[in-house]
């Protein structure tokens, strides 16, 4: 039993000895491949540049810059974790660790700054889904740092950074020529009848709004250069702009109505407009109107027609009983005439052209008829009944 302990702890001995041994040749082994892997050379990040090719609206220019600077940032700190963590977490630890995040932090950059340039103007692609990945020099290069330059678009310049924002909204003749911006082409709605005076200061009122829609609508054009895609400037301008200006053709219309004929100005043909693509001042509205005052015909051109009445005459003897009746009849006569003379004023071109004779010469026919009846029975109380043509003399026509 003696013998057999003694075997057993030679041979653990052996086996220590043998263990030991190639410990020490796995540290040395050891040792030289770390300091093989120190002596490496690091890699550093390499990044496809973002260069921004379309102009930047002068608004977005601080965040676009801010976000530019952003990139070289996440490359440089990229570069400092390489540095940091060498030789760390197995052959894929730089593409899990370092590299997937940096592709998501500069895909968010870069959308950043598609959007702030969007808000603007057109939103442009820069192509975030590429340019966010990003490589390694494993020679330990310089990495490529991105521009921070880019081209700008002023506000009022067009969408190729062109000077050119002049709106002119003073109301003058240019009513906003621009270098190289559209400006919106409106027809002139023409105002071809005479307006009632009632009316005058409405449709004035109303044709000024047309000119200020104009310069509202070029001032929107150069705030908006390159928003919105290519139908932006019809569906967010000239739609609107198409309304508004109908409405307003149709107040003059409705406005010139209530004393006169209601004129068809074509609001639905006047009211849409196009672009001067070259910038050429938009074409103003005249105001300038032919004013019908009290008193003027239709057409504002002279006095208002008046009315022509036959005579009655009194061919018999009156009783002196029905004298003053008859004064005060003949006295009636007059200030009929005088009253259908007055409405004729008040109410040149109103109801079409057979208003006069239904609204005034017939009601007057009428009056002057039951006139004339009562004199001729006045006399008839106290003598023969004359017949004095009440059928013939109680109808009127018109001095135009």
């Amino acid at each position: 039993m003696y013998r057999s302990r003694s075997k057993n702890s030679r041979t653990n001995t052996r086996r220590w000895q043998i263990g030991a041994v190639a410990g020490v040749a796995l540290t040395m082994v050891g040792v030289g491949l770390g300091v093989a892997s120190a002596a490496e050379t690091t890699p550093t990040i390499n990044c496809q540049p973002l260069r921004i090719s379309v102009n930047v609206p002068a608004q977005a220019s601080a965040e676009v810059q801010r976000n530019l600077a952003l990139l070289n940032t996440q490359i440089d700190e990229a570069n400092a974790r390489i540095k940091s963590t060498v030789g760390q977490g197995g052959p894929n630890f730089i593409q899990n660790a370092i590299l997937g995040p940096l592709q998501s932090k500069r895909f968010a950059t870069i959308n950043r700054i598609e959007t702030a340039i969007g808000r603007n103007a057109a939103k442009p692609n820069l192509n975030a889904e590429g340019l966010s990945v990003c490589s390694l020099n494993a020679n330990g290069s310089a990495s490529v740092k991105n521009p921070t330059s880019f081209p700008t678009a002023g506000a009022g310049n067009n969408n190729a950074g062109n000077n050119g924002g002049n709106n002119n909204a003073g109301g003058n003749n240019n009513a906003g020529a621009n270098t190289g911006v559209a400006t919106v082409n409106c027809p002139v709605v023409p105002i071809t009848v005479a307006v009632p005076q009632q009316a005058q200061a409405e449709v004035v009122r109303n044709l000024e709004l047309l000119n200020t829609q104009i310069r509202e609508a070029n001032t929107r054009i150069v705030n908006t250069q390159g928003q919105g895609g290519a139908n932006f400037v019809q569906n967010a301008i000239l739609g609107p702009l198409k309304d508004k200006r109908f409405a307003t053709i149709n107040r003059i219309e409705t406005a010139i109505g209530r004393n006169a004929p209601k004129p068809n100005l074509n609001a639905e043909g006047l009211s849409t407009c196009s672009l001067n693509a070259n910038g050429g001042a938009s074409a103003q509205q005249s105001t300038n109107i032919t004013v019908r005052q009290a008193g003027q015909n239709a057409a504002g051109t002279g006095p208002a027609p008046t009315v022509n009445c036959p005579a009655v005459r009194i061919n018999v003897t009156i009783p002196a009983q029905a004298q003053a009746e008859i004064d005060r009849n003949l006295a009636l006569l007059q200030t009929q005439i005088n009253e259908a003379n007055t409405r004729i004023k008040n109410t040149v071109g109103q109801g079409g052209p057979n208003f006069i004779q239904n609204a005034i010469l017939g009601p007057l026919a009428d009056k002057r008829f039951a006139t004339i009846n009562r004199m001729e029975t006045a006399i008839g109380r106290n003598a023969a009944k004359p017949n004095l043509n009440a059928e013939g003399l109680s109808v009127c026509s018109l001095n135009e």
